[in-house]
């Protein structure tokens, strides 16, 4: 399945994609949150007749695909070719850092650079959705927790993140700097989450290229780590790193966003996103 969160910021309506229809689930369900991510609660709309639900008109704003997320993870320097971009070592643990929940943003939202941002950067990457309470899960059965694998722009502020005396979520956290979606696709629909290509492009110039087979730490091993440092609960997120071709990594010179610029974003299977770039007054 492909759910769906529509309607205007605060206010959104839970629906799933049939084909290329969106169709509303209001009246099996209230929202799409952690509540309702369990394995039975995503049976029993997977059973529900899409064609019996109405169908939603027009064309509405697409919110994050998981609403009143709980934990936002982040894992950095997690595919073997950014890292070298980077000129990183790579990493003997996950590296760990959290994004405010205030950043998160439909995947179509405009990303707002900061007041006097001049080192604004793009990373796409696999976000996983956590289904049920995880703690010393094991990476054999870590998937099994795992509710379904969404599109996040783990958005950043370079200057912020490296030079501002502090961690890496200081140029992680700005406003809108977390657009996550379109749609939650449920786990039974990427059967292997290490194999999905994926990209990103600035003003329709490709600038990033990979796939998830490059990945230092899978999905499972990250789930390990995490779950063994603390519970994860059904709605936290986990954005899992990014392949090479963000503008910091860029010869001779880094290429950073500025106001009127676009992002594409986009993972086989779950969909695409796409940003206009404004600025903070």
């Amino acid at each position: 399945m492909k759910l769906v969160r529509y309607g205007a910021p605060g206010a959104e309506k839970p629906g799933l994609m049939d084909g290329e229809t969106l169709r509303d689930l209001s009246a099996h369900v209230a929202d799409i949150t952690g509540d309702m991510l369990d394995d039975a609660s995503l049976d029993a709309l997977r059973a529900l007749d899409p064609a019996s639900l109405p169908a939603v008109e027009g064309t509405p704003r697409i919110g994050a695909c998981v609403g009143n997320i709980g934990k936002f993870l982040c894992i950095g320097l997690n595919y073997s070719d950014h890292a070298a971009e980077t000129g990183a070592a790579i990493p003997e643990h996950p590296i760990l850092f959290f994004k405010a929940n205030s950043a998160i943003v439909g995947p179509n939202d405009t990303v707002m650079m900061p007041r006097g941002s001049t080192h604004t950067d793009w990373e796409v990457e696999l976000g996983v959705v956590i289904g049920k309470t995880c703690k010393y899960v094991s990476a054999d059965d870590a998937l099994d927790y795992v509710a379904g694998y969404c599109v996040v722009n783990d958005v950043s502020e370079r200057h912020f993140q490296t030079q501002l005396t502090g961690q890496w979520t200081k140029g992680k956290s700005c406003d809108t700097f977390g657009p996550t979606g379109p749609w939650l696709v449920t786990r039974d629909e990427i059967p292997n989450p290490q194999a999905l290509d994926m990209w990103l492009d600035v003003n329709d110039t490709r600038m990033q290229t990979g796939n998830t087979a490059t990945m230092i730490f899978t999905v499972a091993e990250i789930i390990e780590h995490l779950s063994g440092l603390m519970t994860l609960h059904p709605g936290d997120v986990i954005t899992t790193g990014t392949p090479p071709g963000v503008g910091m990594g860029m010869k001779p010179e880094p290429v950073y966003l500025k106001t009127g610029d676009v992002m594409t974003v986009h993972i086989q299977g779950l969909g695409t996103q796409r940003q206009d770039v404004g600025e903070d007054a």
